[in-house]
């Protein structure tokens, strides 16, 4: 056998904008001039740059400036360049268009590193070609690409999906291979938490549905308290879940961690991910972030752990232009609830393929069922389409149905025209909804959430030339969409889109919408005169910024050295650090973080004194007080009040109770929905109906209850009260004696609404502070001699005044919701807590306005 002969040596040309002339095989001329610009601005302003970030819309292709400098610094520098995609259809799709497009060779690494070819491995390691993988399959604890030289992320905005998950450990309470450690935890964090909260946990809803909705924060120096603990339990059982990977990574830096809680999961995290730690991506020569949106205000320094990102210019009158066009439909601006599927199978019949993403397994094992059995179209889940789409696209009736997918999943040109976006939560992980409901603090998250909006909507929209019709419904996502302030912030194309869409789902028929629905897709002269609709509004449109991004731009680079510095146990440099954040801090918007970044500052200082560090405990109960000053309409800081200097003044019991009263009416309006006001006119209606009878008034006063905020429940069991309602440590229990059938209340009922304290403190979740009140709700005027005795502890409230102030009630529940736009808004918080104040509807008031209405006092005896 002959020795090979050396290959020839590659042409290497001065910039990545010549690499495609010298590659005999492409399909396209050469680069365009947007292409060209952006990569000059990179040969000559970015390549020694550690960090570099390429914002390139949609449309106008990303992948190849990706490729051309990745290509460009092999053949240059002879460096191993790992080019990563979020999903492996992606890095199927790179692969492909390299290869049949551009006429470039480069490698697709996808599965196990078990099943790379030897081949492969070795043209990767000698730097013969650009590797093409995904992100998990660098960011694991022993990745093959441990020593890449340059590192390009696509779609970047992805990164919390990815390279955030890697130090996420989450137990699941729902996971069956879970379920033994979720309880070990809470065995351990049981001594931590409230009676109520210990009850959601464990998952028992029954106080209330929002309980579905709750999230907790372990505050850091109780976490500090129970954290050996923790590990020790963790440890037991993490050789043999799925957590063993991300817990090998915490292990040894829980005190830079935080500990989230819900009703279905215990989530440990730092808030930022340390990916300094990991060396295949801190050993890097450079690190190159792509995304058509790389987010402002520092957030892609947050996503990655990264600063200083040299960010380059999007290209000229790329930030002006739309991509496709897009006719949006908001089913629910003209149908009810339960009248949605049947539209939407309506729409998939006229579509022939279409795409559902919805944000949960069982929405869309629901959805699935229903294509199924009304349709009998093929359902493709993610991980059928992951490989490749060619199935899908080729048939002529599919359905596409992902749960929790938002980005990577690209449908242009023919491939489908109909996407069903079934609501989009803001907040991907508890983190994240804690900071925004709890803390009062989404304008962190602002550009963030626009950048899912605008990848969920966009799936079917990919290029200058497409178009689709996006369905969108749910509770969060239409009211972000037609919220007319949070429009403009918008691209000026999009809030054409909106406001054309939402005007022809109001004052609409299914019969007009699938009339418009079918002139869109045929996309004939009928839509040209739509169109030419969205074209004026546009005009008129104008796009401005966020608030305080410049204060959140400024502050990144300190937020980042808090989190090492922490990882390193130096407390001392972390507070410092949080201080630094705190002196950036000045925009008025950003009350709720700068609370926020006090707590944080507080828990290094608590945790630097518990080290040793003596001196450092004062500053730590003076930000934790700071805290509770910067944000006082967020109830979760009074748990930092027994951590304070003695004689901190702090908010009161019925204060904060108020306060945690708000924060469940901001969930209920969530719930019913800002898009329209019909959900909130059936709840009034089921409750006003309810109270005018006997029959549903129990149920109706539950309901009642909980649209105002307060933890309510009625349980049907032996010797039970009618409905409690809690807030903070008053509880009010009932006997509803709506049907009462003469005007005289006897010695059995006295003595049954007298002994209904007992029978809640036995069986509700209460503080140990608690004030149980008994509270009888009746229309007689008289009692019987023998009830009186029993009545002097048991307030009354006559039906017809409970009644009027029901009405009353949900009267200024409709007032605030006129102004509610989304959780966590704390000016809304403060003007929410004050007419409920007002009103008598905060428990401290509605006792204020009873406790004076004493039975035995209040009731005519008659022998």
């Amino acid at each position: 056998m002959a020795f090979k002969s050396a290959p020839p040596a590659e042409i290497i040309p001065a910039s990545p904008e010549e690499i495609l002339l010298t590659l005999p095989r492409r399909k396209i001329p050469g680069v365009l001039l947007h292409q060209g610009e952006i990569l000059r601005n990179y040969a000559s302003g970015a390549v020694d740059a550690a960090d570099v970030g390429l914002q390139l819309p949609t449309g106008s292709g990303k992948t190849l400036v990706g490729l051309m400098i990745a290509e460009w610094r092999r053949r240059k520098f002879r460096e191993r360049v790992v080019y990563l995609c979020p999903t492996r259809q992606l890095v199927n799709q790179v692969v492909e268009q390299a290869r049949d497009k551009y006429g470039l060779t480069v490698l697709g690494f996808t599965g196990p590193k078990s099943d790379y070819s030897a081949l492969a491995k070795a043209q990767y390691q000698n730097a013969n070609h650009v590797a093409v993988t995904t992100y998990s399959s660098l960011f694991n604890t022993h990745p093959f690409f441990s020593n890449p030289d340059v590192i390009i992320v696509d779609d970047a905005h992805a990164a919390e999906n990815y390279i955030g998950e890697t130090w996420t450990l989450r137990v699941q309470r729902t996971d069956s291979q879970h379920q033994a450690l979720f309880q070990a935890m809470c065995a351990v964090l049981n001594g931590t938490l409230s009676p109520l909260d210990r009850s959601r946990l464990a998952g028992r809803w029954d106080a209330s549905p929002d309980d579905r909705k709750w999230v907790e924060k372990l505050p850091t120096p109780d976490f500090a308290l129970v954290a050996d603990e923790l590990a020790a339990v963790i440890d037991a059982h993490a050789n043999d879940l799925n957590i063993r990977f991300v817990w090998s990574l915490l292990r040894g830096h829980l005190r830079a961690c935080h500990l989230y809680l819900s009703a279905t999961e215990i989530m440990i995290r730092p808030i930022v991910p340390p990916t300094w730690q990991h060396a295949p991506f801190n050993g890097a020569r450079q690190r190159i972030y792509m995304s058509a949106t790389l987010g402002a205000g520092g957030d892609l320094e947050r996503l990655v752990g990264r600063f200083p990102i040299k960010r380059l210019p999007v290209p000229e009158g790329w930030n002006r232009q739309g991509i496709g066009r897009r006719f949006f439909i908001f089913p629910e601006n003209f149908l009810q609830t339960d009248e949605i599927p049947a539209f939407r199978t309506e729409l998939m019949k006229r579509a022939g393929r279409s795409l559902v993403i919805v944000p949960r397994d069982q929405l869309a094992e629901e959805v699935t069922r229903e294509v199924t059995e009304t349709l009998g179209y093929p359902v493709f889940d993610a991980l059928a389409i992951e490989e490749s789409k060619a199935v899908f696209v080729g048939s002529n009736k599919a359905v596409a149905v992902v749960a929790n997918r938002y980005d990577g999943i690209d449908f242009p040109g023919d491939d489908c025209r109909l996407l069903f976006v079934e609501d989009l939560p803001k907040a991907t992980n508890l983190q994240e909804r804690f900071i925004m409901v709890r803390m009062g603090a989404s304008q962190l998250y602002d550009d963030r959430v626009q950048t899912r909006v605008l990848q969920a909507i966009g799936r079917c929209t990919r290029s200058l030339e497409d178009f689709s019709a996006v369905v969108v419904s749910g509770e969060e996502l239409p009211a972000y969409l037609a919220d007319h302030t949070q429009r403009a912030y918008l691209h000026p194309e999009l809030q054409a889109e909106l406001a054309f869409g939402i005007r022809q789902s109001t004052d609409t028929t299914i019969a007009e919408v699938v009339e418009n629905f079918d002139m869109f897709i045929d996309n004939g002269e009928e839509w040209a005169d739509a169109n030419n609709q969205i074209l004026a509004y546009r005009s008129k449109a104008t796009q401005i910024p966020f608030p305080a991004l410049n204060d959140l731009e400024g502050i990144v680079r300190h937020e980042i050295r808090y989190q090492i510095l922490l990882w390193q146990n130096d407390y001392e440099g972390a507070l410092g650090a949080a201080e630094s954040v705190l002196g950036g801090l000045a925009d008025a918007n950003l009350r709720g973080y700068r609370a926020w970044w006090h707590y944080l500052a507080g828990s290094a200082a608590w945790l630097g004194s518990k080290d040793g560090l003596i001196t450092l405990e004062a500053k730590a109960r003076g930000h934790f007080a700071q805290a509770k000053k910067a944000a006082v309409n967020v109830p979760w800081l009074a748990r930092l009040t027994r951590f304070e200097a003695p004689g901190q003044e702090s908010q009161t019991d019925a204060q904060r109770a108020t306060m945690e009263q708000v924060e469940r009416i901001e969930m209920v309006l969530t719930g019913l929905g800002a898009l329209h006001d019909r959900a909130f006119c059936a709840r009034e209606k089921e409750i006003l109906e309810g109270l005018a009878g006997a029959n549903a008034f129990e149920p109706a006063h539950v309901l009642l209850g909980r649209t105002l905020g307060y933890v309510a429940d009625k349980r049907e069991t032996d010797a039970s009260p009618d409905p409690w309602w809690l807030s903070g440590s008053t509880c009010f229990v009932f006997e509803d004696h709506a049907g009462a059938t003469n005007d005289l209340l006897d010695a059995t009922k006295a003595r049954q609404v007298a002994t209904h304290p007992n029978w809640v403190r036995d069986k509700v979740p209460l503080p140990a502070e608690a004030t149980v009140t008994p509270i009888l709700v009746t229309p007689v005027t008289t009692m019987k001699s023998g009830a009186a005795p029993h009545l002097n502890e048991v307030l009354l409230w006559p039906l017809d005044e409970f009644r009027g102030w029901a009405t009353q009630a949900l009267q200024v529940l409709r007032d605030l919701r006129r102004t509610f736009t989304a959780a966590g808004d704390l000016a809304w918080r403060a003007e929410a807590a004050r007419r409920l104040d007002e009103a008598g509807i905060s428990a401290s008031a509605l006792h204020a306005r009873l406790r004076h209405q004493i039975a035995s006092h209040v009731l005519r005896e008659v022998p």
